[in-house]
């Protein structure tokens, strides 16, 4: 039993080391979960104001990243938007819509004021700096991608996700547009 002794204290330490290994040389798994999806921002609107996630907080909000020089996607969605927004009727009176420009080059105040008069008034346009519009896309784990054209210009890859944040600027889930009005607004009608 002498001999043995030190035998299985040296298993018992092996053992103790293999578990101390696993533990602190396995990565560990870098998930996105709701409550890391958004987060602070700070942008200009298309009236040129200073505004803040902070602006948007007391309420349920959504979240659209696009640019105003899309083709069809964007000007698809953002009517979508304002359709549900509609539908909502008096619920939605005080729903906010951001649509967060990820082509701060072309995609000034005025460019959005201008772009955003055609859709419903509740959507609200932010620009910035294109490190301001990063940390953003960033923030809501978004992804972009500035694609050059045949022609010399350039278009924008972006996430095409319409974000429901509640009152504490927590995500909530996405809102899925491709369905009637009528139904995203008793969905969303739901997270009020």
């Amino acid at each position: 039993m002498r001999r043995a002794l030190p035998l299985i204290l040296f298993a018992i330490g092996l053992v103790a080391l293999g578990i101390a290994a696993v533990v602190v040389l396995v990565p560990k798994a870098n998930v996105a979960t709701a409550s890391s999806v958004g987060g602070p921002f700070t942008l200009t609107d298309q009236d040129g104001r200073r505004v803040t996630e902070a602006d948007f907080a007391g309420r349920t909000h959504l979240v659209f990243f696009g640019f105003t020089h899309c083709p069809d996607v964007c000007p698809t969605t953002l009517q979508q938007i304002g359709d549900v927004l509609q539908a909502l009727g008096p619920k939605g009176r005080d729903v906010k819509a951001l649509f967060i420009a990820v082509d701060p080059e072309r995609d000034t105040p005025a460019a959005l004021k201008s772009y955003l008069a055609s859709f419903d008034p509740r959507i609200v346009g932010l620009t910035g700096t294109p490190e301001e519009v990063a940390a953003a896309v960033k923030g809501y784990r978004a992804y972009v991608r500035k694609v050059p054209t045949k022609d010399g210009d350039y278009t924008m890859e972006h996430t095409a996700l319409v974000y429901v944040m509640d009152g504490q600027n927590r995500f909530v889930n996405a809102l899925n547009l491709a369905r009637p009005p009528e139904a995203a607004a008793a969905e969303l009608a739901k997270m009020l």
